[in-house]
């Protein structure tokens, strides 16, 4: 027997084919933004891409099909470009030194990052290593770690406060975990304290464009203190 419903449908969507494209547009959005097949498969594809910023692209391409506003993933103007540029550099500066000189000795952590000791003095490998810090980290790891996963875990676990520490506690420990296979133990515990940090601010302001400066400005700090081979210096500047 028909479907009493579903047989109308059909004629009115053989009536007015343009109309049937946006119903099954419609359904193929809905079920990205979900967590049905379509959904979780999009999320693990995005997670599990080669690099960040890939992943990133893959994140821009599921806020076009899913019609998710960009708002969602941080995507706003800030009041300032300026003043979200400027205070974005010297936060993360001022991070970064915070961290190598009283965080990660706190932790018992090596001084030297051998992850990455091969940069130092070596200006053949940092045209690389700015792409990596500028498009892999800035725009791909804030735009995969902050905003898509909170857009997706605020659909799952909703807005409110403990929803929100709980979607920083999550993003932090995924995004910590990113760090352990080209960074160890040490990458770790660095991610995990840098993305509480930016995870909160980013669940305050809902503004991502300032994190990634934040994030560049980190990264590049990091890059000039291992070339100018300044670690052990600055590891020491508070315990001796």
């Amino acid at each position: 027997m028909p479907d009493p419903i579903s047989a109308p449908q059909a004629q009115a969507d053989i009536a007015d084919p343009p109309a049937a494209s946006r119903r099954s547009s419609d359904r193929f959005a809905e079920r990205l933004r979900g967590f049905g097949p379509v959904g979780i498969l999009t999320t693990l594809v995005v997670l599990l891409a080669i690099t960040p910023w890939i992943s990133a692209l893959l994140v821009l391409l599921w806020v076009h099909w899913s019609r998710t506003p960009w708002s969602e993933i941080g995507y706003r103007r800030p009041v300032s470009w300026v003043a979200s540029t400027l205070a974005g550099i010297g936060i993360g500066i001022a991070f970064k030194l915070m961290m190598k000189a009283v965080v990660m000795p706190l932790l018992g952590a090596d001084p030297i990052n051998h992850a990455y000791h091969y940069l130092v003095g070596n200006r053949a490998a940092l045209p690389g290593m700015l792409f990596a810090v500028i498009v892999g980290a800035g725009f791909g790891e804030e735009t995969v770690f902050r905003g898509f996963l909170f857009a997706r875990l605020r659909r799952l676990l909703g807005r409110g406060l403990a929803a929100t520490a709980a979607i920083v506690l999550l993003t932090s420990a995924l995004f910590s975990a990113a760090h352990y296979p080209g960074q160890g133990l040490a990458g770790i515990e660095q991610a995990a304290v840098t993305g509480l940090v930016i995870g909160s601010i980013f669940a305050v302001t809902g503004r991502i464009w300032m994190l990634m400066v934040m994030h560049v400005a980190f990264d590049l700090t990091a890059v000039a203190i291992i070339y100018w081979s300044l670690e052990s210096n600055v590891a020491h500047w508070i315990f001796n």
